[in-house]
């Protein structure tokens, strides 16, 4: 079974894999799947779960912690659903479902990864309600609901000998990006269906080394699903998720264009949860600083690039702007999709904390 699995491993990411470029399966067409068009309801908890007629969905948590010295840390988990075809998908070895999941750590000493991948239809990973309750996994990685929706649960994963266990809570309803959670992604079409939930208190233990420490933070989780969400011509993406000083969260991402037109969107959410979309007329991201960050990998330990990761985000419509920079250069995820993703202090730390992914660069 392992040649099968790593066979269907090369078709999700192609000959382009080879050559440097994982990220084109996000480009690929998406013809024969479920398309994403405007005006679809969303309907919760329902939308927790899977949508297998799409290619590519993922559920995604980060969070900004601290400890009892106040020290910042952070966490990231993330569940990925692949389809390899659009045919209807069948139970047992003959599931055309892939699953692979990222888990990562920053802590006082420094950042941890890892990464998962598993097959469909055996019960090695899956989305869905047992006994009522919303259950995601793979393997021993676990988000589960204490009902039907993700929250209020449990998220507990390990990174190596690190054993993460926290508690997740919002009272605030998710928020739908984009058009009523229609969220466009380039002026080609490409789109996904995308919400939020950027308002939860997460408490729990981190243990490390075999020494426990209790964390208490805020968390962000993105819910979204397509068929092609990326165009041809947009090499990645810098996304950042913020959680500011006053209670406002703020979400703003632009995916880049090979010619220099980037695509920008985003969300300003107010404490209690009402949220307003904002076009690319209203944000502006400015690259402060390039630094020189290891990126390893198994064909090159000695691996680095030039990322950017000190930034202004500006929004001029509601005369707001604060400096966004990276906690530790080191926070890459190494891995058979490489990206850098960390945590990120605003305004040194005083007007927030927050998540930046960087994705496409050395393309």
């Amino acid at each position: 079974m392992k040649a099968v699995f790593l066979l269907l491993m090369a078709l999700l990411v192609g000959p382009a894999a080879a050559q440097g470029d994982p990220y084109q399966v996000l480009r690929s067409t998406g013809d024969g799947y479920a398309s994403v068009v405007p005006g679809r309801p969303f309907d919760f908890p329902a939308d927790h779960l899977p949508h297998p007629d799409y290619r590519i969905e993922w559920w995604y948590l980060t969070a900004n912690l601290k400890d009892d010295a106040g020290r910042h840390w952070g966490l990231q988990w993330t569940l990925f659903r692949q389809a390899m075809s659009p045919a209807t998908d069948t139970e047992g070895w003959d599931s055309n479902q892939i699953w692979m999941a990222h888990a990562a750590i920053t802590t006082p000493d420094g950042h941890r990864h890892e990464q998962r991948f598993a097959r469909g239809g055996v019960g090695q990973a899956e989305v869905r309600r047992e006994d009522g309750a919303f259950a995601a996994w793979l393997d021993d990685w676990s988000l589960s609901g204490d009902g039907a929706a993700m929250l209020p649960g449990r998220l507990r994963f390990t990174v190596g000998e690190a054993v993460i266990d926290v508690q997740l809570a919002s009272d605030t309803p998710p928020v739908l990006q984009g058009k009523g959670g229609y969220s466009q992604k380039s002026a080609q079409g490409q789109a996904s269906y995308y919400y939020s939930q950027p308002h939860i208190a997460v408490s729990g233990s981190v243990t490390v080394d075999g020494k426990p420490t209790t964390l208490t933070g805020t968390g962000w989780l993105d819910r979204e699903w397509s068929s092609q969400p990326l165009a041809d011509n947009q090499q990645g993406w810098d996304w950042f998720s913020l959680h500011l000083a006053d209670g406002h969260a703020l979400m703003v991402y632009r995916l880049r264009h090979d010619d220099g037109k980037h695509w920008l969107s985003g969300s300003w959410v107010a404490p209690d949860g009402s949220a307003r979309t904002l076009g690319a007329d209203e944000i502006e991201l400015t690259v402060l600083d390039t630094r020189r960050v290891r990126t390893p990998s198994s064909a090159n330990p000695e691996a680095t690039r030039d990322l950017p990761l000190s930034w202004r985000v500006s929004l001029p419509g509601l005369k707001r702007e604060w400096t966004v920079r990276a906690l530790i250069d080191d926070q890459w995820m190494g891995g058979r999709f490489p990206y850098w993703e960390g945590v990120v202090l605003v305004d040194e730390g005083a007007s927030g904390v927050g998540y930046l992914e960087l994705t496409g660069y050395g393309r």
